[in-house]
């Protein structure tokens, strides 16, 4: 077998490690392959017969590859043959597009890690029908070029993508496809090209250049692991590196300034923007010329979000987590502590068992079983946990019966935070097979990961009509309390190349473009030369729209509503 074979393979696990390659690694194992991403960041993919089961006792949370999934809520079909440009108005992109700025995206790349793109639509074309595409990295498909530095999936570069267009069948060349059409959707909201004549559309930056990765779906292994259910959407943490290794890549080459979008999520993590991808983010964002933007989710409302606190004074606290769980196969949820405190729980059954009151002093994992259910809850526990230096206690309901599950959690020798005590969060709505949920949720710290990370540029959205909040929309606060979201963008009922879209996606598409408009005033034209995400930031933020009355930041809209028009006012000093 080939490396690249391997990689492919359903037999090998990813395991990530924030330094360079495991030390030791072939002593312990002969089967595998390491994939070097950056300085200190690194992908192991092991056979599977040669490791322990996967469980983050016999690894780490950390680094166990976690699953994102898509922030759509709706969209797709036909293209309506009208264009609403409010979006764009109340943005100040279409007043930013026009005389005397003229900000286009122009000659800024825009990247795309998602379900791939629709590369044959006119959108994502010049004038001349050339490809505006700067190159395609399929990771499902493994027989082609590969891209430089990356040792799976097959890379289609701009010539090919053109070839391909040029001829009577373009998918005999150029087979990666968006079957999904959610990066095409985003992709056209970002980037889609000015058309004119009975079809009319535009996108925020028609200019800027594009490069994008079809993420691969995340592994056998980890759909178990995780228990997703089987026609759910999912993308793995490793993939998701290895793309944007591959669209740094790309700017690199060109010494181009680069936007990445990124609109997938999880509540998987800490909510504070401390897992490996998040660390890689970071130094990304950091990066000159770069931007990484985020959108929040969409669980606002889905009451998957619990909050507990510690009453000051008492050396214990208790507090009875209610789940209402639906029909499910299966499906995990994760408690965070604040230190000093540490947390014991035990756990009462639909039918009233309940299991005895578990402080984790010895640090095992425990394994609860019931007389009159068939659910079994497999309980590992991590006093500190690596990444973020917490205390994690991470559940795994295997067939639970439908109802009401109460799990008890007893907060210990620890004076209560304004932000809590103790975080829960149960997975995306999207891995969930039914209507599972906590009956006394909390909406706030709703952001999805790695919408938490400290240096991208993170956004919730709202509705243009009525200029109101969607309370679909995540919000804020990070678990700690510190300030995400920045921003808040429009993203319902925004028009794509593929109907009208509602969501976290299309915002985040949106203010994407916007980013390229303002890397081409600051970087291309030679303004702000040296800019990244922080200041790019913090000019967006210096432009945003504010209400009276209201106090910012604001856990729902940030700093307020974005407005690249308002930003250059300030520069201008007008």
């Amino acid at each position: 077998m080939t490396d690249r074979e391997k990689i492919a393979s359903d037999d090998y696990i990813d395991i990530l490690s924030d330094y360079s390659q495991p030390e030791g690694l072939d002593t312990v194992v002969e089967d595998y392959v390491f994939q070097p991403i950056d300085t200190n960041l690194g992908i192991t993919y092991i056979n599977r017969t040669e490791v322990e089961p996967l469980s983050i006792r016999n690894f780490t949370y950390r680094s166990i590859p976690k699953v994102y999934g898509l922030m759509q809520m709706n969209g797709g079909g036909t293209f309506a043959t009208s264009f609403d440009p409010t979006p764009l108005l109340n943005t100040g992109i279409l007043q930013a597009q026009g005389e005397p700025l003229n900000l286009t995206g122009r000659g800024v790349v825009l990247g795309f890690l998602d379900t791939g793109i629709r590369y044959d639509n006119a959108v994502f074309r010049n004038s001349d029908g050339s490809t505006r595409i700067l190159g395609i990295w399929d990771q499902n498909i493994n027989d082609g070029p590969l891209p430089e530095g990356l040792l799976y999936g097959t890379e289609y570069t701009r010539e090919v993508i053109d070839a391909a267009l040029q001829s009577e069948n373009p998918r005999e060349i150029v087979p990666s496809y968006d079957e999904d059409g959610h990066g095409t959707t985003l992709a056209s909201v970002a980037a889609g090209s000015a058309l004119s004549g009975g079809l009319r559309f535009l996108g925020t930056a028609p200019d800027a250049e594009i490069a994008v990765v079809k993420l691969r779906q995340a592994k056998p292994h980890l759909r178990e692991f995780y228990m997703l259910p089987e026609d759910a959407a999912a993308y793995s943490e490793s993939d998701i590196i290895a793309a944007i290794r591959y669209l740094e890549n790309y700017a690199i080459s060109l010494v181009r300034p680069l936007v990445i979008c990124i609109g997938i999520g999880s509540n998987m993590g800490d909510h504070e923007g401390h897992s490996i991808l998040a660390g890689y983010l970071n130094t990304i964002a950091t990066r000159r010329s770069r931007a990484v933007v985020l959108g929040g989710g969409n669980e606002g409302n889905s009451a998957h979000h619990y909050v507990g606190y510690a009453t000051e004074g008492l050396v214990e606290t208790t507090d009875n987590v209610e789940i209402r769980v639906g029909e499910e196969k299966g499906f995990i949820a994760e408690l965070w502590g604040n230190i000093p405190a540490s947390h014991a729980i035990s756990i009462r059954s639909p039918g009233g068992e309940v299991t005895d009151r578990v402080d984790f002093r010895a640090r095992e994992t425990r394994e609860f079983s019931f007389v009159y259910e068939k659910t079994k809850i497999r309980v590992e526990h991590v006093l500190v946990e690596q990444g973020s230096g917490e205390e994690l206690i991470f559940f795994r309901f295997v067939d639970p019966t439908p109802g009401v599950w109460t799990i008890q959690v007893t907060v210990m020798n620890g004076n209560s935070r304004s932000e809590g005590s103790f975080h829960m969060w149960l997975p995306i709505t999207a891995f969930l097979q039914a209507e599972t949920y906590f009956l006394r949720p909390s909406p706030y710290t709703t952001l999805t990961e790695p919408a938490n990370v400290r240096e991208v540029i993170t956004t919730t959205y709202y509705q243009d009509a009525g200029n109101r909040f969607a309370g679909e929309s995540g919000r804020g606060f990070t678990r700690e309390g510190n300030i995400k979201p920045e921003l808040c963008t429009p993203g319902v009922d925004i028009d794509t190349i593929l109907g009208k879209s509602t969501g976290s996606g299309v915002a985040t598409a949106l203010l994407s473009g916007l980013c390229a408009q303002f890397m081409q005033w600051a970087v291309v034209e030679g303004n702000r030369k040296w800019v990244e995400s922080r200041e790019l930031k913090n000019y967006l933020i210096r432009g945003a729209v504010r209400a009276p009355g209201m106090t910012y930041p604001s856990r729902e809209w940030g700093y307020g509503q974005v407005n690249i028009s308002e930003t250059f006012d300030v520069i201008a000093g007008v």
